[in-house]
């Protein structure tokens, strides 16, 4: 921390200096995975995940504790190991770099911001942050969750913690959030220069009728897309642009889904799609992902590598641009329109409608989409 400051470490230590107000504080908010692959880190990183989502089987109070203390101890093994064969997850050095890169941007445009770090089940928490936050005398407070697609457990859930936590502290800032903003241009085109670059660089033609451009995307419950969630229609959508926006004659979709629960996922499942895709090459976007993470290092690069070449089919995965130089300008221009006094359907944002909350936006609220596929008709 800066000289000056009040600071207050997220890990229990406390020491007191001056504090020098900051009137605007950045939340930037990503999943989080243990800093260390030990069965206690992993274990309770699990349980908590668990926890968040015990609504799906309509567990509550002990039930819920109970049901997700099961579940982590099942999927702790496999976890476990996955860490060990990728040398441990880089996701939050990433989502540090990330908010580095914000922190300058925004140094660079003459904002007077703090960005705090904080992760939903990981620390340093949203709780966490937002107690820094108030020490530290910010007036507005901005939660930007770094998932451009906008799903029930990752961005609306991100952005409830916060208010939760707001709630807790009883303490009423201003509060603004970004929501969804995949259909941002400059994101699609962020996406479509890194895919060009990647197949270039490798020699791959996404116009051959041997190359299916496949995009790999983080699956969800069927629950929280019946409750009226978009986000399917966002990854459809997305996926679509993308590959048109790259010059690809043809694409793929499917989903990393998690069964842990006996409750139904999107479809079709990776595993699905690659054995019915009659193409012998596969160029695999993991178009949900803005780090990389377990789900990307070891779910892609080594179990769906597996699986994938053991059908005959050559394998090309695209690293995540987690280092775009774009991004972080990007991000200080959805914030700088967020923060303004209108937002509206005339420019980028405009209310969210998977949290129709004041002060949610995202790039999605104006737009009409068609029916889920996954929800029953109204």
């Amino acid at each position: 921390m800066c000289d000056g400051e009040l600071w207050l470490s997220f890990y229990g230590q406390r020491s007191w200096s001056p504090v020098t107000p900051v009137s605007l504080g950045i939340l930037l908010i990503n999943f989080g995975e243990p800093d260390e692959p030990t069965p206690e880190k992993v274990s309770a990183y699990l349980e908590r995940i668990f926890l968040q989502n015990a609504a799906l089987e309509g567990h509550t109070d002990d039930a819920a504790v109970a049901r997700s203390r099961q579940l982590a101890r099942d999927r702790a093994p496999a976890l476990l190991e996955e860490y060990r064969t990728i040398g441990g997850s880089p996701l939050n050095a990433q989502a540090e770099a990330q908010a580095g890169a914000l922190r300058a941007e925004m140094a660079r445009r003459g904002d007077d911001a703090r960005i705090y770090s904080a992760y939903q089940f990981t620390d340093p928490s949203i709780a966490q942050a937002v107690t820094q936050a108030r020490a530290d005398g910010v007036d507005t407070l901005l939660a930007f969750p770094g998932y451009p697609l906008c799903g029930h457990s990752t961005t609306v859930e991100a952005i409830n913690a916060v208010r939760r936590a707001l709630d807790a502290e009883r303490w009423q800032p201003r509060f603004v959030s970004i929501a969804g903003w995949h259909w941002h241009p400059a994101y699609e085109a962020l996406w479509t220069g890194h895919i060009s670059r990647f197949t270039a660089l490798h020699a791959l033609d996404l116009t051959s009728a041997d190359t299916l451009l496949y995009f790999s995307v983080h699956g969800t419950p069927l629950k929280y897309l019946r409750d009226g969630n978009r986000y399917d229609r966002y990854v459809f959508e997305h996926c679509a642009a993308i590959a048109l926006a790259v010059g690809a004659d043809r694409y793929g979709v499917g989903f990393q889904n998690h069964t842990n629960r006996r409750v139904a996922w999107t479809q079709p499942d990776n595993e699905e799609r690659i054995r019915d895709a009659i193409e012998r090459r596969l160029v695999v976007v993991p178009i949900s992902f803005l780090r990389e993470q377990s789900e990307t290092l070891a779910e892609l690069d080594h179990g769906l590598r597996a699986f994938a070449q053991a059908l005959g089919k050559e394998f090309h995965r695209v690293p995540v641009p987690h280092d775009d130089v774009a991004l972080a300008p990007l991000m200080a221009d959805l914030i700088a329109e967020a923060l303004a006094d209108a937002p509206g359907a005339d420019r980028a944002l405009s209310r969210c409608r998977c949290r129709p909350d004041d002060g949610t936006w995202c790039t999605n609220g104006a737009r009409e989409l068609p029916p889920s596929p996954f929800a029953p008709a109204a």
